[in-house]
């Protein structure tokens, strides 16, 4: 009995050891997974298809245009050569579009506070974080809802910081604890700032907001003149109210971003069935036609300005009215996105990994992982809430936001592909293995050497043996989702330097501790 559990302890200890040394963190060389990976293996649009909606795309821009604009941006794209028609609308000639397309960034860089946290936005390399503007926060331990609130925001950036999988932090959640909008806006910026160095996007609830706001983020950056060397803040922008309307205060927000170097998303966010076309192509060429609107605007104001191509249209549940951003036609809506972005050469992001359901339970694990797949594959560069959102983006889950961690990894994986070549058709080693060797692989050198470049391990993720989970005395995924929560905020320190945090807090009135 002794030696039975000698035995056992011993390889107890061994398989501790190697899921210890499989936990620890890995050099990026060596790395399976890392932000920026070249997606673009799904195509859910052909050629033909692209050159369709393109077209179609051309022709609403030329015969429909867009109403609502603000007079300054009536004044920048008109002297552009943009049509103001007598019903206030402006329309956009194909020539216009296509000379605003030449001028527009094509290799776009959104820093981060910390350089390692760099996106480099071109061609397919996909990034995946947050986004979204919930009212609530997700209380898996009582199954409930409340209204969210500047500290969730900063612990929702504290956990981001710490998390490989999720590249970047844009605002989840509103403060709801606090009633004046610059004091919100001011808030939202530092909760977000003091808690991540990863790229921010924030937006601003009234373009008055952008100065006072602006003052902030010098003081943060260590001045206006390195803020606008390195930009870590985004803005993102809706300034379309779909269906083919410009939101007047938005763009009016817009310019003063612009002017103050801040990099913006041009963010279209139809509903399909509701604000935008029911079917899957209409809701993709108004929000292509949309875009290209928004990238006239931006490069006749000042060319080459960095912004993201950011057609977000959205599903509808025709039978209650309610969004389905969980669903296989959100999907394929954020897939197809990709494509044109990728047709027309700009970045391009869209919403993928986003979760109809309340809880972190099966139904969101099944949502979040089709688009946040189909969305890499597609090689969108920025996928937007791709963690922590649920309830069709009226709940944001801390748990939820650190299980994202490990089911971003596996799709990351998915986006790496498969490498064919010699080395990995792994003939040597058959030969090895067969032909007087021991008939397995494991343990082999080559199965160890490759045994942490080549798999994507879960941090939270189970993959014990039945007899072994009961031993451990059942580990619930949540469970271990909240624990974890609970030690990041009890270690993640403020990432802003105590000094300039004390300096802050004496010149403007933050609300989180």
């Amino acid at each position: 009995m002794v030696e039975v559990q000698e035995r056992k302890g011993r390889r107890g200890g061994g398989r501790a050891a190697r899921v210890a040394a499989r936990a620890a963190a890995l050099p990026d060389d060596v790395r399976p997974i890392r932000p920026g990976m070249e997606g673009g293996t799904l195509k859910v649009l052909s050629e033909a298809q692209i050159l369709q909606i393109h077209h179609a795309a051309l022709e609403a821009l030329e015969t429909i245009g867009l109403a609502d604009a603000p007079q300054s941006g009536i004044d920048i794209m008109v002297s552009a050569g943009a049509v103001l028609g007598e019903d206030g609308r402006l329309r956009y000639p194909r020539a216009l579009v296509e000379d605003m397309l030449a001028k527009a960034n094509r290799n776009v860089t959104l820093p981060g506070r910390d350089p390692r946290f760099d996106l480099h936005l071109n061609g397919t390399k996909v990034h995946y974080g947050t986004a979204g503007a919930a009212v609530n926060v997700v209380e898996v331990e009582t199954n409930s809802y409340r209204h969210s609130t500047s500290q969730d925001l900063y612990d929702a950036a504290r956990i981001t910081q710490v998390l490989d999988n999720v590249h970047f932090f844009q605002r989840p959640m509103v403060c709801r604890d606090i009633a004046d909008n610059l004091e919100m806006d001011l808030n939202s910026i530092y909760a977000c700032v003091a808690g991540t160095q990863k790229h921010i996007g924030m937006s601003f609830s009234d373009p008055s907001h952008v100065a006072p706001c602006m003052e902030m983020i010098h003081v943060l950056a260590g001045g206006e003149e390195k803020w606008r060397e390195r930009p870590f803040i985004s803005n993102t922008n809706c300034f379309v109210v779909p269906p083919m309307k410009f939101a007047t205060e938005s763009c009016e927000t817009m310019e003063h971003c612009i002017r103050a170097g801040m990099p913006v998303l041009l963010l279209s966010a139809g509903m399909a069935g509701a604000t935008a076309p029911s079917t899957i192509a209409g809701a993709v060429v108004q929000s292509t036609a949309e875009c290209l609107a928004g990238l006239v605007y931006v490069n006749a104001m000042a060319p080459g300005h960095p912004a993201v191509f950011g057609t977000w249209p959205f599903g509808l549940d025709l039978r209650t009215g309610a969004m389905s951003v969980g669903s296989g036609e959100q999907a394929l809506l954020s897939a197809a996105c990709a494509q044109m972005h990728q047709f027309y050469g700009v970045p391009g992001g869209a919403a993928g990994g986003a979760s109809d359901a309340k809880m972190p339970d099966m139904q969101a694990g099944w949502e979040q992982m089709c688009s946040n797949v189909m969305t890499g594959l597609s090689g969108l560069n920025m996928v937007y809430e791709a963690a922590g959102m649920h309830a069709s983006l009226l709940g944001f889950c801390l748990e939820s936001l650190i299980l994202s961690d490990d089911l971003i990894g596996q799709a990351q994986r998915c986006v790496r592909g498969i490498e064919v070549n010699d080395e990995t058709m792994a003939l040597d080693q058959m030969a090895e293995v067969c032909l007087g060797g021991p008939g397995h692989y494991l343990g082999t050198d080559k199965t160890l050497a490759l045994m942490q470049s080549d798999f994507v391990y879960p941090t939270l993720g189970n993959r014990m043996s039945p007899k072994e989970w009961e031993e451990a005395e059942k580990p619930d995924l949540i469970a271990n989702a909240t624990a974890r929560k609970k030690e990041i905020l009890a270690q993640g320190a403020c990432q802003v330097d105590p000094a300039m945090d004390a300096a802050i807090r004496a010149r403007w009135p933050i609300y989180f501790g």
